[in-house]
């Protein structure tokens, strides 16, 4: 195909809608209902919901789009184009795989599977099926990720020594999935984006305090190949709610603060300069307190920056940002986790 023909084409994509229907309406699902059926590029025909009373709510917010009791029905249907599973996790795999055989794009939200075996199948999927495949990583889409992105690629941060997080709050208390699996992969996703790469060596502990065998408190431990490391904190059992992320460089500290209304970045102009000459070993290194800079951020919902990303990666035929192999990446990291929170903290290979 020529180069004009090709544009003849993408053009033609971009001006018809991908059409999109969403299955489940709970707690965040109804979010996505809202985010797709206002997007520009999408037209939002369907929405998939067991219960009705959920569903006639989330109809509310889409009262173009036609209700659909199950999903087959979705995957049956011929003016659908892409799905939106916002299920339960445990239905995540199994879902997906239906979706791609069906023919149809898929945006799987996090964690896309919950086995590593079920992740390496939809990869192997995806790959036959030359769909668009997303995971609903939603950090990584955030502006503020776009603009620590920047700093990274412009030597502003320097070289990442290491990453704490802390995702905590005195929340919704889950039964089907323990604080790692249902808070983890926020902060997994993130921490891998930054490093640019998978750890070599993960180890976690945990414990339940509502409910026995469902861990309400998890800290994970992240080391890499090249020495660096990651720390992050779980809990929906905590006085606070913090939503942070602190980046340690060597020319830079960077703090991302999810939770604060307005203040969301912080940099932090501090660390240690290393003289080109010295005499003693006390000059060698220097404190250097500088500035601490609050810049503008963009304060676009990062959902609808999420699931504009899914639609454009549609029409332009391009690889998502939280592709399946980031997906897979991810569960790789939670079940290494799970491992060593049921060995007691025993640290476990990638």
């Amino acid at each position: 195909m020529t180069p004009s023909a090709l544009a003849d084409v993408q053009q033609a994509r971009s001006a018809t809608p991908v059409r999109v229907a969403v299955a489940g309406t709970g707690y965040w699902g109804v979010n996505h209902v809202r985010a797709f059926a206002a997007l520009k590029g999408a037209q939002l025909v369907a929405v998939v919901e067991p219960n009705e009373a959920a569903r006639q709510k989330a109809l509310g917010l889409a009262p173009a789009a036609r209700g659909l009791a199950t999903l087959e029905e979705a995957l049956a249907a011929p003016d659908i184009d892409a799905l939106v599973l916002a299920t339960p996790a445990v239905l995540h795999a199994q879902q997906a795989l239906a979706v791609l055989a069906a023919g149809k794009h898929v945006f799987v939200e996090k964690p896309m599977a919950l086995s590593i075996a079920d992740a390496e199948a939809l990869v192997a999927a995806a790959a036959v099926a030359k769909r668009t495949f997303m995971v609903g990583h939603l950090m990584v889409h955030h502006p503020v990720m776009r603009k620590l992105d920047e700093m990274i690629r412009d030597g502003s941060i320097g070289e990442i020594y290491y990453v704490y997080a802390t995702r905590v709050n005195l929340g919704r208390v889950r039964k089907d999935e323990n604080a790692l699996w249902s808070f983890g992969p926020h902060d997994i996703s993130m921490i891998l984006h930054l490093f640019g790469m998978v750890p070599d060596r993960v180890s976690a502990q945990g414990h339940g305090y509502l409910q026995k065998g469902v861990q309400d408190v998890v800290f994970v431990n992240l080391d890499f190949p090249d020495g660096r490391m990651a720390h992050i904190q779980l809990s929906w059992l905590d006085p606070r709610k913090e939503r942070r992320i602190t980046i340690v460089g060597s020319r830079r500290m960077v703090e991302f603060d999810d939770a604060h209304p307005t203040e969301k970045l912080r940099i932090y102009d501090k660390g240690y300069d290393r003289p080109p000459e010295f005499t003693e070993f006390a000059q060698y290194l220097t404190i250097r307190q500088g500035d601490i800079h609050i810049p503008r951020v963009d304060t676009t919902e990062p959902l609808g920056l999420e699931c504009r990303h899914f639609i454009q990666c549609i029409t332009d035929g391009t690889e998502p940002l939280t592709g399946v192999r980031e997906g897979l990446a991810v569960v790789r990291v939670l079940a290494a986790a799970q491992r060593s929170l049921d060995a007691g903290g025993t640290p476990f290979l990638l």
